[in-house]
C-alpha cells in the first residue's frame, strides 16, 4: 500500500520462508534493542525514538533513522512478545518496493536438524552419529591413518566381565577392518557438504541455548538515502500513578494537586533520550497465536469410482436480488495511517507550568509537568522532555501539577452502623480543575504542612467533583437509630374492587456529637432504600446509590438529622371473593374510612340476605330430595306387599301423599331460586356501583 508521503506496510502475521536463525540476549519488554541493528554491516541504525505506554499493559515502540540502498535488520524479541509483535509490526519506508520479513518459527529449530545429513535432533552419541552414517567415507587416525568407509557399530563384550564395547567396522582397500571407539583419535569425512551439515547443526543448536529470544528479518531492498520508521506494540509493565494533595490549611494558600507517574524500563538495554507517552484508558486487547505453525485436517473421501447416487430433493427457486453496486475505493482509503494507530493530538496538548507559590508540603520549586491531550476515548500524557533511563530501573516522572478546588469536610456513611458509634471520615471535596483526565491511583494528603493520610480515587475526568477520605475524626462519633411504620394512604372502591393504599416508611435518625472545640463540616452518605423515595429532608446531592446531606457540626454540640423514606404498598381486594370473616374485618378496621365502613357494611347486609336465600332454597331441595326417596322406598314395600292386601292399600295412600307434598314444594323451590337470584344480583349490583 503506497500514499503520497512513501510506503507503509502493516505486517500482520506474515509467515514467509525461513532465511536465517540469529538469536540474541534477552530485550526491553520483548525487544533487546536500544537501536535496530543493522545485519549486513552491523552498524547501529533506526535508534529508538518514541515509547507510549499504555495503562492497560501494552506499549508502543518507535524507531526512526536514516538508511542508505537496501537494509536488512533484525528485530530480536523476547517468545512471548512474538505474537503482538506479529500482529502489529509496521513498516514506513517510501523507497522499499517489496519489503520482507521472516523469522524462526516455533517448529523450525527440530525441523532443521531432522533435515540435515547428520541428525542432531535428539542428542545422539558418537556410536549412533556413525551408525546413522553407514556408507560415508572417511578417515580415522586410531592411531595409524585408515581410510575407508562406515560400514556399522558392533557390540562386543571384552574380557573375562563381558563388558560391551563398542566396534566401528570400516571397508577399506585392504578389506573390512574393526577399529575399538576408545582408540579413535580423530575421524574426518571426506564428504565437504557432510561437514557443512555438522557445522550448520553445532551452530543452530549453539544459537539456540537463548531459547527466551527469536528474531524477525527485515529486508527493505529500496534504493537511496531515506528516512524510515518501524513500530510495533508489545507486552509492557503497567506504568502507575502516585499523587499529593496538600490542603494548603497551613500557610493559607490554596489547594495543589501533584502526580507523578511511575515507569519501568524491566529489559536489558537502556533507554536514551526517548520520547515518552502514557496513555490512561483501557482499549482492548488481546494476543492472538500467530507465531506457531497451524495445520488443518481434512476429511479423507471415498474414491469416486463406482457407487450409486444418493437421493436428493431441491426447493424451489427463486430470483436474487440484484446486488448494489460498491462504491469505488479510492487509493487513499486504502493505506491506514501510522497516526490511526496511535492518535496524537499535539495541536490539542495543554502544557501546565504553575506560576505561584507553593504551599509549604510540596515546596520546593515548580515541577515542569507533562503536557496532556486527548486520544480518542483515552487520554494522553506526553512528558515534556526526552526520558533517558537505564535498563532494570524504574523512574518517577512529573505527570500534573496545578491549583484545584478543594474543600476539607468529615464523611459518614449510614451503611453498616446501627446500634454503634463509629468515628466520620476525615475527608475533601476536591474538583478536577487540571483540565487532564486523571488515571487512578492512591493520594498522600498533607495538611497544615504535615502528614494527613492516605486516600484512593478511580478514573477522574475532567471538572468532575469526588469525595476522598484518608483518616477517621476521634472528636466526632455518629450513631444510626432505625424505625419502620406502615400507614394507610388512601382507600378506593370502584367496579367491586376495594384498593387500599399503604406507605411503608423507614425512618433513620443519626445523632452526631461534636466533643473538639471547633466546628466542622460533615456530609452524611445515606444509603438508598430500593424501590422508596426520598421523602424528607432534601438532599444536598446524589449518587446511584446514596443520597448526600451537608451539615455544620457546631463546637461541642450534638445534633440529630432524620431522613425519611417512603415505599407505596398497594393492596387489592376483590368483594365478591371475600370472605365473610374478612368483610367483617375491614368493615370494622378503623383505618377505613367511615364512608368505607359503611357501604361495606351494607354490603356485609346484603351477602348475609344472599346467605340466607341461597340457605333456603337448598333446604327445600334437600326437603323435595328426601321425599323422592321415600317414594322410592315405598314402592319397593308395595311390590313386595302386593297391591291388593290391607298392607298394600297403606302404602298406595302414603304415595299419594308424597306426591301432593312434592307438588307442592316444586313452586315454593322456584321462588326460593328467584328470591335467592335477585338478592345475589342486588348484592352484585350495589358492590359494581360503588364509587368510594
Amino acid at each position: 500500500m503506497k500514499d503520497e508521503k512513501g510506503r507503509l506496510w502493516f505486517l500482520r502475521g506474515m509467515f514467509l520462508p525461513l532465511i536465517a536463525l540469529m538469536v540474541s540476549g534477552p530485550g526491553v519488554s520483548g525487544i533487546d534493542a536500544q537501536s535496530i541493528r543493522d545485519e549486513s554491516g552491523g552498524n547501529v541504525m533506526l535508534p529508538l525514538k518514541k515509547i507510549t505506554l499504555f495503562s492497560s499493559g501494552l506499549a508502543y515502540y518507535e524507531h526512526r533513522g536514516a538508511l542508505n540502498g537496501q537494509g536488512r535488520i533484525s528485530l530480536p524479541f523476547k517468545t512471548g512478545s512474538i505474537n503482538d509483535a506479529l500482529k502489529s509490526l509496521v513498516l514506513n519506508d517510501p523507497a522499499s518496493a517489496n519489503p520482507s520479513v521472516t523469522y524462526q518459527s516455533e517448529q523450525t529449530l527440530l525441523q532443521t536438524l531432522k533435515s540435515l545429513r547428520i541428525d542432531l535432533s535428539d542428542e545422539p552419541d558418537m556410536a549412533l552419529i556413525l551408525a546413522r552414517l553407514r556408507g560415508a567415507e572417511v578417515e580415522i587416525a586410531a592411531p595409524s591413518p585408515i581410510n575407508g568407509r562406515i560400514v556399522g557399530i558392533e557390540n562386543r563384550g571384552s574380557g573375562d566381565n563381558e563388558a560391551i564395547e563398542q566396534w566401528l567396522s570400516v571397508y577399506t582397500a585392504a578389506g573390512l577392518k574393526l577399529i575399538n571407539l576408545k582408540e579413535i583419535a580423530s575421524l574426518n569425512f571426506k564428504d565437504s557438504e557432510l561437514n557443512r551439515d555438522l557445522g550448520r547443526a553445532l551452530d543452530l543448536i549453539a544459537a539456540s541455548r537463548n531459547s527466551d529470544s527469536r528474531d524477525l528479518v527485515l529486508t527493505l531492498p529500496g534504493n537511496g538515502s531515506r528516512q524510515v520508521s518501524i513500530s510495533y506494540v508489545i507486552p509492557a509493565p503497567v506504568w502507575k500513578v502516585s499523587y499529593r494533595l496538600d490542603m494548603g490549611t497551613g500557610g493559607g494558600g490554596e489547594p495543589l494537586f501533584q502526580g507523578w507517574a511511575i515507569v519501568d524500563n524491566d529489559g536489558d538495554t537502556d533507554w536514551r533520550e526517548v520520547e515518552l507517552s502514557l496513555v490512561a484508558g483501557r482499549p482492548a486487547s488481546f494476543i492472538q497465536n500467530l507465531y506457531p505453525p497451524y495445520y488443518l485436517s481434512r476429511p479423507v473421501l471415498p474414491l469416486a469410482i463406482a457407487g450409486a447416487a444418493a437421493a436428493e430433493s431441491h426447493g424451489t427457486g427463486y430470483a436474487m436480488p440484484a446486488p448494489a453496486p460498491l462504491a469505488p475505493r479510492s487509493e487513499k482509503s486504502m493505506v491506514l495511517r501510522k497516526s490511526e494507530i496511535l492518535a496524537e493530538a499535539a495541536d490539542a496538548a495543554l502544557e501546565y507550568e504553575p506560576a505561584y507559590e507553593q504551599s509549604s508540603a510540596l515546596a520546593g520549586g515548580a515541577i515542569q509537568s507533562a503536557a496532556g491531550a486527548a486520544a480518542g476515548d483515552q487520554f494522553e500524557f506526553t512528558i515534556k522532555k526526552p526520558v533517558s533511563l537505564d535498563r532494570r530501573m524504574s523512574a518517577m516522572l512529573p505527570l500534573v501539577e496545578s491549583k484545584i478546588a478543594a474543600r476539607k469536610l468529615l464523611i459518614f456513611s449510614g451503611a453498616n452502623a446501627y446500634g454503634r458509634n463509629i468515628h466520620p471520615r476525615l475527608g475533601a471535596e476536591i474538583t478536577n480543575t487540571t483540565g487532564m483526565k486523571l488515571p487512578a491511583g492512591p493520594i498522600t494528603v498533607y495538611d497544615g504542612g504535615t502528614y494527613a493520610g492516605d486516600a484512593l480515587i478511580e478514573f477522574w475526568n475532567e471538572d468532575e467533583k469526588r469525595l476522598i477520605s484518608f483518616g477517621e475524626d476521634l472528636s466526632v462519633t455518629g450513631t444510626i437509630i432505625e424505625a419502620n411504620s406502615r400507614t394507610l394512604t388512601a382507600v378506593n372502591v370502584a367496579d367491586g374492587i376495594l384498593s387500599i393504599s399503604r406507605s411503608q416508611d423507614y425512618i433513620k435518625t443519626y445523632v452526631f456529637k461534636n466533643v473538639s472545640t471547633q466546628s466542622k463540616q460533615i456530609l452524611v452518605e445515606h444509603p438508598k432504600t430500593q424501590g422508596a423515595a426520598l421523602e424528607s429532608p432534601e438532599a444536598d446531592e446524589q449518587t446511584p446509590s446514596t443520597y448526600r446531606f451537608t451539615m455544620t457540626l457546631p463546637a461541642a454540640r450534638e445534633i440529630t438529622l432524620i431522613v425519611r423514606e417512603a415505599r407505596p404498598v398497594m393492596e387489592r381486594i376483590t368483594l365478591l371473593q371475600l370472605r365473610p370473616e374478612a368483610f367483617l374485618s375491614y368493615a370494622s378496621s378503623q383505618e377505613i374510612p367511615p364512608a368505607v365502613r359503611g357501604a361495606l357494611r351494607q354490603a356485609m347486609d346484603m351477602k348475609r340476605a344472599v346467605s340466607s336465600a341461597e340457605e333456603a332454597v337448598m333446604e327445600a331441595e334437600n326437603r323435595r330430595s328426601f321425599l323422592v326417596s321415600e317414594q322410592d322406598r315405598i314402592r319397593m314395600n308395595l311390590e313386595a306387599a302386593g297391591s291388593q292386601t290391607q298392607q298394600g292399600q297403606e302404602y298406595l295412600k302414603r304415595l299419594v301423599s308424597l306426591d301432593g307434598e312434592i307438588d307442592r314444594l316444586t313452586p315454593e323451590i322456584e321462588k326460593l331460586r328467584s328470591g335467592a337470584k335477585t338478592a345475589q344480583k342486588a348484592y352484585e349490583d350495589y358492590l359494581s356501583g360503588l364509587r368510594l
